[in-house]
This record gives C-alpha cells, structure tokens and sequence, in this order.
C-alpha cells in the first residue's frame, strides 16, 4: 500500500508531466518560437483549403495556437468567408485540426440571435439570443444550450466564444444593449443563465468563454469601430457576474477581455486588452481566475487607431493575455503568424517581454488543450 510520500511525489511527477510531455525524436520539445504560437488565435479566408495554404503551413509549424471562423467578409462586404454549408465546415475543421501537432482550439461567435456565425440560411438550427432566451426562462434555455453544444460538436468547432455575461445597463448601448446580446439588466439573472450556458457546453466538452470583462454593457459606443471610454457608465456590479462564475464547477476556461477603457481602473488609459491593473490585478489577483484569458480582436479600430499589431501584442502579453486574436476580418491586409511570432520572439531576446512571461501562458493553454484531448477520448 503506497504511503503518503510515494502518493505525493506520484502525483507531483503527473502534474509534471502534463506541462511537459515526454521529449522524444517524434515529439521534441517545443521551441520558444512555438510557445509563442500558441499563444495566437487567427482568423483567414477561405472556405476550402489547398494542401499550401498558408494557415495549414503555419499551424503545421506551430506558429498558431488557434483559429477563428467567420461567415462574414467585411473587405468584400459579402457573407463568403469561411463558412457555407454544416458538411463543408465539418470538412474545413478537420483538415484544420489534421495539420496541428497539439490539439487546434477552433474558436467561433455563436452566442444566438444577430451574433451568430452559424446561421440557419446554411442549414444550422436556429437559435434566438440571449435577452429572448432570458424572458422564456430555464426550460428553453437550457434546451437551446444543449442544442447549440451538439451543433458546435458536429461541426468540429470546440471553442465558443459565449457566453456574454455583459450587465445590460444601457439598453441603447448599439454593441450589447441593442442588439439583444445580454441576458438581463440584473447581474444575477446574467450569472444565472451563463451558468445554464457553460454547465450544457462543459457537459459536452465545448470550452466556452465569459465575455466582455471588466463588462461592455454600459458602453455608449463599439470599440469594433474606435476609441470606447466607458470611465463614466460603468458600474461595479458589471464584475458581479465574473464574481459569480469564476472558478466554479463547469465554468468557462476563457474569459475575453474588452477593449473598453476606464481611467479610473487604469490611470495609464490603457484599454482593458492591454492593462495589466485590469488583466493581472482585477482578473487574476483579485477575482482569482486562473484560467485563459483571451483579448477580443486586436485588429478593431480601438486598437489598431492607437497601437500597431506588433505593440499590441507586446503590451497584452505584458499585460497578463495569454491568447491574442487577430482574426484578419476586419483589415485589408491579413497579418502573417509567423511575422507576429518573429516579433513577439525578438522582444523576448531584447528583455522587452520575460520568458516567464511566454512560459506562463504557455503551461495554461497546454493544460487546456491536453484536458480537452483527454474528454475527447474518453467520450470516444
């Protein structure tokens, strides 16, 4: 019978190598350059992928961590993007995922009503959103969360990026409030409802994440198109949610930072993406979330209209982010992975980022992605 000290190095020795899987010729151990890798979510174009496509190329090298669907173009103003059909999607991820050495995170916006990439006009289910779900009550929601879950699985997409746990405190706001995206007014109807959302995704091993933080509902403005201050509209009981949520049983694995800015929260004006008093302090220090946090599109004008891509990705890392998007949708030109990599890597060499840094997010998305391989095969 094993003693205490057997048990204990036993279990020490599991967590060990969990963030550190056996290094051998077929699987040698990853290089800075591909811990960087993991660290972006990006988006491309096209629904059908030739065997040199670029994002095929980059993620065979592990130059991303993730990708991002959409269904909408905006540089072509039409719906030709990345989805069409649930067989040509299911086709498009798996050869995604064929070409990733580690588990690909394949992230999507699907929360319901008019933010939802998998539309009923390509033959997916319809789905209502979040403020009409909230009025018909649990028995619905919970039916509609199950059903959404079950869609995501066919379609090969383990990633949502939902639920909005944003408190509707202005209803006139043109991002959340009108367009029907928060389930209540009330932060603990909100926590309420999101739970129902990540118990159905946990339940069928979608990860799932809490957006907007520190909270985008009382927002006058949308930071897809410039600078949002909400220094002046936001109320402490927009965090009451993430209070609720965080660290619970079956809780999202991500929370999504927003662009918003609030002086008061950071005397230096950086937007909540790129703050470390926001990320580090109020997230991780003092709401004690240990999971994954993501930035919201570092390609909105919020962040493009004041800081390049490359200082963005250097202030977020810094600032605590341990995933950046850059989903490519919204800016003429997309942004090569490997160019961000080379950047994000340079300022490591230079000191402007600690390897630490990199290291820390690194173990989180590893443990993330090695958890969700484990439930996959388990179910299968």
């Amino acid at each position: 019978m094993p003693n205490k000290l057997s048990t204990f190095l036993l279990a020490l020795f599991s967590a060990f190598a969990l963030f550190h899987p056996p290094v051998s010729e077929a699987h040698p151990a990853p290089t800075l350059r591909q811990k960087i890798g993991q660290m972006l979510m990006v988006g491309f174009r096209g629904k059908e992928l030739a065997p040199d496509a670029p994002i095929l190329k980059a993620i065979r090298a592990g130059e991303v961590g993730g990708v991002i669907l959409f269904d909408y173009d905006f540089q072509t103003k039409t719906f030709n993007h990345n989805i069409e059909s649930p067989s040509q999607l299911q086709k498009l991820t798996h050869e995604l995922q064929s070409a990733a050495t580690a588990p690909l995170l394949i992230g999507i916006d699907y929360e319901g009503g008019k933010v939802n990439r998998l539309k009923s006009s390509y033959d997916f289910p319809e789905v209502l959103s979040a403020a009409a779900l909230a009025k018909l009550g649990d028995t619905a929601t919970q039916k509609q969360a199950a059903q959404m879950a079950e869609t995501l699985n066919e379609a090969g997409i383990n990633l949502d990026f939902a639920p909005v746990i944003d408190v509707n405190i202005n209803p006139d706001n043109p991002i959340i409030g009108r367009l029907d995206r928060s389930f209540s007014a009330d932060p603990s109807e909100v926590s309420h409802f999101a739970k129902i959302f990540s118990d159905a995704f946990s339940a069928r091993h979608i990860l799932c994440a809490y957006k907007h933080f520190p909270g985008h509902g009382s927002s006058t403005a949308d930071s897809h198109l410039g600078f949002v201050d909400v220094t002046e509209t936001w109320q402490p009981k927009e965090l009451i949610p993430y209070e609720t949520l965080l660290n619970t049983k079956d809780s999202c694995s991500f929370v999504m930072i927003a662009h918003v800015i609030h002086h008061g929260l950071d005397e230096k004006d950086y937007p909540a993406s790129l703050s470390k008093k926001m990320i580090t302090g109020l997230l991780r220090k003092k709401l004690h979330f240990n999971g994954v946090v993501i930035t919201d599109d570092l390609q909105m004008k919020a962040i493009t209209d004041q800081y390049g891509a490359e200082n963005a990705a250097l202030l977020a890392i810094n600032a605590g982010a341990d995933m950046l998007i850059f989903g490519n949708q919204l800016v003429p030109e997309p942004v090569d992975p490997a160019v961000l990599v080379n950047s994000i890597y340079e300022d490591v060499l230079a000191g402007k980022i600690k390897r630490s840094r990199i290291e820390e997010s690194w173990r989180r998305i590893m443990h993330l992605k090695h958890r969700m391989q484990k439930n996959k095969t388990n179910v299968n």
